[in-house]
């Protein structure tokens, strides 16, 4: 990133910062603090072992300073500040998710474009929340889009800050599925003295299996036999002969399923069961990244900061309107919205934001300021010099039969701080007309 880029970037970030106050996690004073400020080269310099104290006034180093990535710290320390991670005194921890698309599984973020990898994070966050809120029954819950590729969860339950990281691993295996164990999703009954196997059909990954036993037998019951056996088979572990017994159990009973009474079908109704696991712990898993989970003194970033490769807002995201939400909208910065500004592409580049989608050819575009940003911070594109026209508002009367003429300067200015968007100036003429107006804008 050149420095034109680079500077333009930052003023326009602190031009972010100076539009609204940022939003602290609960116990701000507790935490770690870390930037990435726009340093020079292609390598990036975290900030980090700060306390609010060595930052002072947030609002103010942030508006100051216009920093690329802004952190605070999942944990809550003594002595936040300290240099050393053994000196800071952990106390406790949130608990901290993350879903990025570089982890999704069938998501390629060299093929998949942009606007699909954040629908596929979104239907994961989905599955996430429904084992944290349900499963869990975790109350404490943040959703914040992360501003790039995903999203974090952060969870303040009381009974889970003291959680180490073995603890929480579990909780990420969970989740993930992994390891998940047949048997722990069915438990032996004793029925008017006969023992029958039950799925456990109250919670869990029970309730998930079950709920997709029934779809399932809803589906073998509206085929034909020839159809519904095929399908059966298909599984492995199921020949001809337990496909015509499933498939009568199914049709005969669909009482005993509703129960999940696995003795309905016998064997290869267990065996089904077993197939239907495997499916539901791909599908409806959630692909957390287990690092960030397990890292109790983890840095996460700051909600409603700027991402650095985006320039999209990291956006905490209230619960009732998680099913409406769109970051490629909701998440732009209203800061620069409205205005345009030039940039020097370097490649063929398509961006899809803020309801459009636009592909743009190599070289110098007028582009909305938000596509502009996108393009310069993931290094895409550069920021053109700035061009300012002055235009009179007022004629000029020069002497020259008396005749009026518009004058038009172009003034180029290399220096000037690129978060100055808008300059009058009064320029003083000689003659009996006075002074004439004159409006500067950048181009």
């Amino acid at each position: 990133m050149d420095e034109r880029t680079r500077e333009y970037l930052r003023g326009r970030f602190r031009d972010y910062y100076r539009s609204g106050e940022p939003s602290l996690p609960p116990a701000a004073n507790r935490r770690e603090w870390g930037h990435i400020p726009w340093t020079s080269g292609t390598g990036t310099t975290m900030v980090r072992h700060q306390s609010l104290f060595d930052l002072g006034n947030v609002e103010r180093f942030l508006t100051e300073t216009g920093p690329r990535h802004v952190y605070f710290s999942a944990a809550r320390y003594e002595n936040p500040g300290a240099s050393k991670m053994s000196a800071k005194d952990w106390v406790n921890a949130d608990l901290v998710f993350d879903l990025d698309a570089d982890h999704l599984p069938g998501v390629d973020p060299d093929e998949t474009s942009y606007p699909a990898m954040l629908m596929a994070c979104k239907d994961a966050l989905v599955r996430l929340l429904d084992f944290l809120e349900t499963d869990f029954a975790f109350e404490d819950v943040t959703v914040v889009f992360s501003g790039g590729r995903g999203y974090h969860v952060h969870v303040r339950d009381e009974e889970v800050r003291n959680l180490g990281s073995d603890a929480r691993r579990e909780i990420v295996d969970y989740v993930r599925g992994i390891d998940l164990d047949y048997d722990a999703l069915t438990a032996t009954v004793s029925v008017e003295g006969t023992n029958q196997r039950m799925l456990r059909t109250g919670g869990g990954w029970g309730r998930r299996v079950h709920a997709a036993l029934l779809e399932y037998a809803a589906d073998l019951r509206e085929a034909d036999d020839d159809a519904a056996k095929e399908q059966l088979t298909s599984l492995d572990g199921i020949g001809e002969s337990r496909a015509t017994t499933i498939l009568g159990a199914i049709r005969r009973n669909p009482e005993a399923l509703q129960a999940g009474n696995l003795e309905a079908g016998g064997p290869g109704l267990r065996r089904l069961v077993q197939a239907l696991t495997a499916q539901v712990t791909s599908t409806q898993s959630a692909p957390i990244d287990e690092p960030v989970t397990t890292d109790t003194r983890r840095l996460i970033r700051l909600p409603h900061s700027l991402h650095g490769g985006t320039g999209l807002v990291v956006r905490r995201i209230p619960r009732d309107e998680l099913d409406g939400f769109s970051p490629l909208t909701d998440a732009v910065a209203e800061r620069f919205q409205g205005r345009e500004i030039e940039v020097n592409l370097d490649t063929e580049s398509t961006v899809a934001l803020g309801g459009d989608k636009l592909k743009m050819e190599p070289g110098p575009r007028t582009v909305a300021e938000p596509v502009g940003i996108l393009l310069m911070a993931r290094g895409d594109a550069s920021k053109t010099q700035e061009r300012w026209i002055s235009t009179n508002f007022a004629p000029l009367r020069r002497k020259n039969g008396g005749k009026t003429a518009s004058s038009i300067f172009e003034i180029h200015f290399t220096n000037m701080s690129p978060h100055i968007s808008l300059i009058s100036a009064r320029l003083a003429t000689g003659g009996p007309n006075g002074s004439t107006t004159h409006l500067l804008t950048r181009r």
